[in-house]
């Protein structure tokens, strides 16, 4: 509800456009033409009229906008790129979780490229793009071979990360990072009025740079 925006992206999006905002998504989404997990940073596409809400969601709807993620996972990771083809259904025990399921009526087709981007001592950072935009896919397909993303706590079972925890001394609880280390830093679309290429990036979130920076001075 309006009344319930303080500390939202959808209050953010309001103050700072004001009225002119599209609301096809409805009035408690104003302009906001996708979405993103909730605790995953980066950039996200908001539209100020219908016309071009609709335009920029048929092209989420066919595929045809190009997504790419930063993620820091926990575990080794040998491949220098794969594709994981698994479908994604409701997990069988909890369902605000989901998980592969594929023999499942109910799942859905899902497919995630990735490419090791650095290699650490028990950690890895990825570049990522979802082919498919299934609920929690990333997360998913990553915690699914092995290698859940860093921080999330509903896949990945750690909810923080220390200094302490990367360099070995115990005693160093400053905390690098307590959300999940997955952040959209690429969108690339067709601009709904005029049809030319555009291509955005969000600059790595503060929080997952400290934890990379860390990786790379305590574990490499």
């Amino acid at each position: 509800a309006r009344g319930h925006w303080s500390g939202t992206l959808a209050g953010a999006v309001q103050y700072h456009f004001g009225e002119a905002l599209s609301l096809a998504g409805g009035p408690t989404r104003p302009g906001i033409v996708h979405r993103l997990d909730r605790d995953t940073s980066g950039a996200i596409l908001v539209a100020r009229s219908d016309l071009a809400h609709h335009r920029l969601a048929r092209q989420f709807h066919d595929r045809t906008i190009e997504k790419q993620y930063f993620a820091l996972v926990a575990g080794s990771i040998d491949r220098d790129a794969d594709l994981i083809d698994c479908p994604i259904g409701v997990h069988p025990h909890q369902r605000e979780k989901m998980a592969i399921r594929r023999h499942d009526e109910q799942s859905r087709p899902a497919q995630t490229y990735y490419e090791t981007v650095e290699r650490f001592r028990g950690f890895a950072a990825l570049r990522v793009q979802p082919k498919t935009g299934r609920t929690h896919q990333i997360r998913v397909h990553l915690h699914h071979i092995g290698c859940p993303v860093l921080c999330d706590r509903q896949y990945g079972g750690r909810a923080e990360l220390t200094v302490g925890e990367l360099s070995g001394d115990p005693s160093d609880g400053t905390v690098l990072l307590q959300r999940q280390a997955l952040h959209a830093m690429r969108l690339r679309f067709l601009h709904p009025a005029h049809g030319r290429v555009m291509e955005i990036e969000a600059p790595l979130a503060e929080d997952i740079q400290a934890a990379w920076d860390a990786l790379r001075k305590w574990r490499s």
